[in-house]
C-alpha cells in the first residue's frame, strides 16, 4: 500500500513539474528573443555602415582623371616629328620599339657612293590603274592604293603597301640632294619589304607630272581623314623611262626603323613643276630625316 502511494505520488510531481517547465521555458524564449533581434538589428546597422565606409574608401582609389591624363603623357611620348625635342635625334627615347633608330647598324637614309656596277637584274613592275585614298597623317601625305599592284625582283614577288612623300630627299646620290622623294613601299607574303626611291626634282613649270598632280588635287581638308578619289592613279605615270637602280639593304626612315629594308633607288629623277613642288612645301616644309652610317654595307648599281 506505501509503495502504491509513493508511485502515485512520484507521478504526480512529475506531472506538476511537466506542467511547470513550459512556462519557465516560455519565459526564457521570451526573455530570449528581444536581446537576439536587437543582436541581430545591431550586426545589420554595423554591416551596412561597414559596406558604406568601404564604397566611401574605394571611391577616392579609383584615379580616373589621373589614368586619362597619363595615357595622354604616354601619348606625347610616343609622338615623334622632325625638329626639337621629337626630332630624329631623340626618337629611339621617345619609345622602347625605336631603340633602332639610335643603335642600329643598317639605317637609312645613306648618301650612295661608290656603288658597285654590275649587272642588275630589271625591277619587273605591275602596276595598273587603281582606286586609291589620301591620307595627311601628320608625317606626310600617304597615298594608299587598292590591291593588286606590285613588283618582283630576284624572284620575290611585292605587293605595294602604300607610298608617301619627303621634302627634301632622304638619300642623297654622291652628296647631291634633291627636291623630294617618293619612297613606294611594297611587302611580300613573308612580311618582308622593299622600298623604290623615286628621286624628284624641278623640271619645266609648263609640264605638271600627271600623278602627282592627281594626288595634289585629293589632298584631304583634314589631318587623319583618308579622302577616296573618285578617280584612279596608275604608278607606271611616276616610274622614269629609264630604270636603273641602286639597291642596299637599310631600314624604315621613320620610327620603329626596322631594319631588313630592300632598297632600290631609281637613278634617273622625275621632274615636278615649282607649283606642284610648293604645294608639298605647304604641308611639309622639311621631313626627311638626316643621312645614317653607311656602316661598310655593299652598295650595288645597275651598269
Amino acid at each position: 500500500m506505501k509503495k502504491s502511494l509513493s508511485v502515485a505520488a512520484a507521478c504526480l510531481l512529475a506531472l506538476a513539474a511537466q506542467a511547470q517547465e513550459p512556462k519557465e521555458a516560455k519565459e526564457a524564449k521570451e526573455v530570449k528573443e528581444p536581446v537576439e533581434a536587437l543582436r541581430q538589428r545591431l550586426a545589420e546597422r554595423l554591416s551596412t555602415r561597414g559596406e558604406g565606409a568601404a564604397t566611401a574608401t574605394a571611391k577616392p582609389a579609383r584615379p580616373a582623371k589621373p589614368a586619362k591624363a597619363e595615357a595622354a603623357k604616354a601619348a606625347k611620348a610616343a609622338h615623334w616629328g622632325y625638329a626639337g625635342d621629337i626630332g630624329p635625334d631623340r626618337w629611339a627615347e621617345l619609345a622602347p620599339e625605336n631603340k633602332l633608330c639610335a643603335v642600329g647598324l643598317r639605317q637609312s637614309p645613306i648618301d650612295l657612293r661608290e656603288g658597285l656596277a654590275v649587272d642588275l637584274e630589271p625591277i619587273v613592275f605591275d602596276y595598273r590603274a587603281s582606286n586609291f585614298s589620301v591620307l595627311d597623317d601628320g608625317h606626310t601625305v600617304q597615298v594608299n592604293v587598292a590591291p593588286g599592284n606590285g613588283l618582283t625582283v630576284m624572284g620575290r614577288r611585292y605587293e605595294l603597301e602604300e607610298f608617301h612623300f619627303h621634302r627634301p630627299s632622304e638619300e642623297r646620290v654622291n652628296g647631291r640632294q634633291f627636291d623630294m622623294v617618293a619612297h613606294l613601299t611594297h611587302k611580300d607574303a613573308q612580311g618582308r619589304l622593299a622600298v623604290v626611291a623615286v628621286l624628284l626634282e624641278r623640271g619645266p613649270d609648263n609640264k605638271p607630272q600627271p600623278l602627282v598632280q592627281t594626288v595634289w588635287a585629293n589632298l584631304p581638308l583634314e589631318k587623319g581623314e583618308a579622302l577616296q578619289a573618285q578617280v584612279q592613279i596608275d604608278l607606271n605615270q611616276l616610274l622614269p623611262a629609264e630604270r636603273g637602280y641602286y639597291t642596299y639593304m637599310g631600314s624604315l626612315t621613320t620610327p620603329p626603323c626596322s631594319e631588313g629594308v630592300l632598297w632600290m633607288v631609281l637613278r634617273q629623277p622625275v621632274p615636278l613643276t615649282a607649283q606642284q613642288l610648293g604645294v608639298f612645301a605647304r604641308l611639309y616644309p622639311m621631313n626627311a630625316r638626316p643621312l645614317q652610317a653607311g656602316s661598310g654595307r655593299l652598295i650595288k648599281e645597275s651598269q
